[in-house]
């Protein structure tokens, strides 16, 4: 009997044990898997970062912590910078968001006898009851509310001419109102702003919309008498064609990604975060630490890691924990800007307020005329 090693040729025969084959089967599903995801990327156009070029594990800036980032910004710049928000810039002005427990605007919509929450923004409840909307839209409708510091910064980064793109899950227009041009915003999900009827298509302007509302009416179009719909987006529509076309472009740009007050939970906007490219850095302003916990099927279908805080791989995330106000404001001061923020929100604010008591005035002006004719209709059938 031969005490030889087997050969190579030997071992090649050699049954696999079961640790082997689990591995071979791993890395060929691995390998379908990204097959299938850039498939898709590129099919839906969801090019993301994971797609490019990582440039190895480098920091993009050397401390990454909201100081590191503020003496970054002072030294060195930022030049094409995309802020992403959602819900949480616009609280400060009175406006709830949609999922904060017991203030959100999903745990006070009981009163509109809703089968579920979501409902108000659903088109076959809104079809067939569409009242529960409209007295929601009276109570959240633009011009009731004035933006927030949040807002203004942002609009400071444009008259500085820093701001590449502001997208936003918002439907509240404060956006507008601040002052950010149409040509720099993509409402996601849609917007007071501009009103369609859905039988004919008509168009309805923000003034008639808002004349309907306040006179808790549904609007009714004016030549089909169907319902006339704000064009905000409901549940099953789709987005506006700019979150589609925008995208590629403007992310290949940035650098520098702000994101505020969005829980990063609402497809497809949040996989905006991951169309950044790799030397982009991103800076979230949030109560929470969101983003950071993508998985399973989004991970290879259309998003990337997501946000990487706390990741010893991190080379480009920043987390400032609290109110979008206060980071907005920490921000201008670290960057020298203090004054310029505070003067633009009081001018912009003393401008709004005229605004607003005119309007007001008007509408008082207007009570006052109609419920002159009541009463002298009033007349006119008694003498009769």
């Amino acid at each position: 009997m031969s005490d030889e090693t087997p050969t190579s040729s030997q071992n090649k025969n050699k049954p696999k044990d079961d640790n082997e084959t689990s591995s071979a089967t791993e890395t060929e599903e691995d390998t379908t898997m990204e097959a299938i995801r850039k498939f898709f990327a590129q099919k839906l156009n969801l090019v993301t970062a994971l797609d490019e070029d990582d440039g190895g594990n480098k920091k993009i800036i050397d401390n990454l912590t909201f100081e590191g980032l503020c003496d970054h910004w002072k030294s060195k710049g930022f030049k094409n910078i995309i802020t992403m928000v959602g819900a949480g810039i616009s609280t400060s002005a009175g406006i709830p968001d949609f999922r904060s427990p017991g203030s959100g605007l999903y745990d006070n919509l009981q009163k509109y006898n809703l089968p579920h929450p979501s409902a108000i923004f659903e088109m076959d409840y809104f079809e067939s009851n569409p009242q529960p909307f409209f007295a929601l839209a009276k109570e959240l409708y633009p011009g009731s509310f004035n933006p927030t510091p949040s807002h203004y910064f942002v609009r400071l980064l444009h008259d500085k001419g820093l701001l590449l793109r502001h997208y936003t899950q918002n439907i509240d227009t404060l956006e507008r109102i601040a002052g950010i041009p149409a040509d720099k915003l993509v409402e996601a999900h849609g917007t007071f702003f501009t009103n369609h009827c859905l039988g004919c298509r008509k168009l309805y302007s923000m003034e008639w919309m808002k004349e309907q509302i306040f006179s808790d009416s549904v609007p009714s179009c004016e030549d089909c008498n169907s319902v006339v719909k704000p064009d905000i987006v409901f549940f099953g529509e789709n987005l506006p064609e700019t979150f589609y076309s925008l995208p590629a472009r403007d992310f290949n740009k940035c650098d520098l990604l702000i994101i505020m007050g969005t829980s990063l939970e609402v497809q497809p906007f949040a996989s905006l975060i991951d169309r950044a490219g790799p030397k982009c850095v991103r800076l979230l302003i949030n109560r929470t630490k969101v983003g950071n916990d993508f998985g399973g099927i989004g991970s290879w279908f259309m998003l990337g890691p997501g946000l990487m805080f706390d990741n010893p791989k991190n080379t480009r995330d920043i987390a400032y924990i609290g109110d979008c106000d206060d980071g907005c404001l920490a921000l201008a001061e670290a960057l020298g800007w203090k004054d310029d923020l505070a003067g633009l929100i009081k001018s912009e604010h003393e401008r709004l307020d005229k605004e607003n008591a005119k309007t007001r005035d008007e509408r008082k002006k207007q009570a006052t005329n109609k419920e002159s004719d009541d009463e002298s209709s009033t007349k006119e059938k008694d003498k009769a």
